[in-house]
């Protein structure tokens, strides 16, 4: 009986462990951005305005960052490393691509961070998430929310969140201007995302 106990026990903690570390090859993420009571009003408009949306499919990541005043997406290639930037300034175009190695070095900042876990949950888009604290090197921290359901099969296009076992679903980053921004997702579909999503332009934008 005690050998039976002890087969069940290892059965439940291995399926367990399985649904935490469940792999999505496919889904889309979206998120809302705010900006910290600090703020400017106008900071505040702009960011209320304005949304990032992720999707994943296989080796494909790309991020939309749409806002009134300029539109950026990245989308970056797990099996090559590379990534590519479209920036949009009104009717101005650029595009710039980054292979493997400067990619990196665009991202370096977040090399060797540690990772500070709490006990703290919190539900995020119908995921329970916890709680944790990203120490940098410079001295900054981002301070999130992952749950540890959803693990995407690509992590490096969000360098700083890579080593983490989960999806960010919320997390608070410092702008240009010093003013704390939250971005919080506030839903996660898991539907096939169309492959035309990381067909990369051949005309119309500068290259920088």
């Amino acid at each position: 009986m005690k050998k039976m106990f002890l087969l069940m026990s290892l059965m439940v903690f291995g399926k367990n462990l399985f649904a935490q570390q469940r792999i999505i090859a496919e889904c889309t993420i979206s998120y809302t951005i705010t900006a910290s009571d600090t703020a400017s009003a106008d900071t505040k408009l702009i960011l209320k305005a304005s949304t990032k949306t992720i999707y994943i499919k296989g080796n494909e990541s790309r991020v939309d960052l749409l806002s009134p005043s300029f539109n950026q997406t990245i989308i970056y290639d797990k099996i090559t490393g590379e990534a590519t930037i479209l920036r949009e300034f009104g009717s101005n175009k650029f595009i710039t691509k980054l292979d493997n190695d400067k990619w990196k070095e665009e991202n370096k900042k977040f090399e060797g961070l540690t990772i500070e876990q709490s006990d703290i949950h919190k539900k995020i888009a119908g995921y329970d998430c916890k709680k944790a604290f990203l120490h940098l090197k410079d001295g900054s921290t981002y301070t999130l929310f992952y749950t540890p359901i959803i693990t995407p099969s690509v992590k490096e296009f969000e360098y700083q969140f890579k080593n983490l076992s989960g999806l960010v679903l919320e997390y608070e980053a410092v702008g240009a201007n010093g003013d704390k921004v939250t971005y919080s997702a506030t839903k996660v579909n898991l539907s096939p995302v169309p492959n035309t999503f990381f067909t990369l332009p051949t005309s119309g934008y500068r290259v920088l």
